[in-house]
């Protein structure tokens, strides 16, 4: 890597608090969004076996939560990673709230995260056990980017179950908004 973009990536990095913070509330945001709009199904809607990467709402929902706690975990160096799902079978209800905690931790982690934290570079085990090194703010965009991606999914399960007001949650219309 030469000088010139050594500097570039040194002065991308140091703007990266600002834009992971407008991540953390878009996600957010964006979460609050389309579980209001799950929160108009049924129980049986919610449960019910889809064809998609998890099998109903309320699992892709699980895994979403599975996701960034299992991230939150890593973070924080815990030594025995806990996946929520292998103990939570509460409501969806008490699952969107448990999303949502966790979605609000992340914000005010990254508010109060310093440059030098959001650059650390932590090495963290995947669930294969295989080991791997990323800068802390590269796994902040990662969580964010797959909560946009089961998003996505959470769509087309709602438009199979028939939901006609599905809100959009494109970061665009976040932005616009603020």
């Amino acid at each position: 890597m030469g000088s010139e973009e050594l500097n570039s990536t040194i002065n991308v990095r140091k703007t990266m608090k600002p834009i992971l913070l407008q991540y953390a509330a878009y996600n957010i945001w964006a979460n609050r969004k389309i579980i209001e709009c799950i929160n108009n199904l049924s129980d049986d809607q919610i449960n019910r076996e889809i064809s998609s990467s998890f099998s109903s709402i309320y699992k892709t929902v699980l895994h979403m939560l599975d996701a960034e706690n299992i991230w939150w975990q890593r973070v924080k160096l815990v030594e025995h990673i806990e996946r929520p799902s292998d103990t939570f079978t509460g409501t969806f209800e008490e699952l969107s709230k448990k999303i949502d905690a966790q979605s609000k931790q992340w914000e005010e982690w990254v508010s109060n995260a310093s440059d030098n934290q959001l650059n650390h570079v932590f090495s963290y085990q995947n669930t294969k056990k295989e080991q791997f090194k990323q800068p802390v703010f590269e796994m902040l965009m990662h969580i964010f980017n797959h909560n946009t991606y089961h998003r996505g999914q959470l769509v087309t399960m709602l438009r199979q179950l028939g939901a006609e007001k599905i809100p959009p949650t494109d970061f665009i219309v976040f932005a616009r908004k603020k």
